[in-house]
């Protein structure tokens, strides 16, 4: 028997939680640009409800966050388009809560009237690369081997969706 999802706007009380979450995925790596874990402030300021953040959505299940889903704003992009980034608990992978989480998503992207979504992967993250893929993203730009903390060269492709 599978718990049904339930996807709602992030709440500042999230912010502890999802840092463990997505420090657990930095913790892995592999698969997020991200190297240095986030405090539960820092998180809550830049991917939340800081004032760059459009909008966040987190998928509950049973009483605990199986993932959450932001948008926000990014130098390198115009107004009209906002950059998204999808993080799910570990070992969660194949469960529809990034899809899920992607309907409310687009939902308020075309509420507050942005023209497209951008996500930047890394080069390696099959995963993350299939999963935009999938709903939709077409390839737009490569940025080629940015470093990582060790050096180690990672494309980061980007990716659109017109809303």
């Amino acid at each position: 028997m599978t718990v049904p999802l339930h996807i709602r706007p992030v709440r500042a009380d999230d912010a502890a939680e999802l840092a463990e979450l997505l420090n657990a995925i930095i913790a892995r790596g592999g698969t997020t640009a991200f190297e240095t874990p986030f405090t539960p402030e820092t998180l809550r300021e830049a991917y939340l409800i800081g004032p760059t953040v459009h909008c966040c959505f987190v998928a509950e299940a049973d009483g605990h966050l199986l993932g959450f889903q932001t948008l926000g704003t990014q130098p390198f992009l115009p107004a009209q388009i906002g950059d998204i980034a999808t993080f799910t608990r570990v070992g969660g992978t194949q469960s529809g809560v990034g899809s899920a989480l992607f309907v409310a998503t687009t939902a308020r992207a075309r509420e507050i009237g942005l023209a497209a979504i951008n996500a930047t992967i890394r080069g390696d993250n099959t995963g993350g690369l299939t999963f935009y893929s999938r709903m939709g993203f077409i390839d737009h730009e490569i940025v080629p081997a940015v470093p990582l903390k060790d050096g180690t060269p990672v494309d980061r492709i980007r990716k659109r969706f017109a809303l």
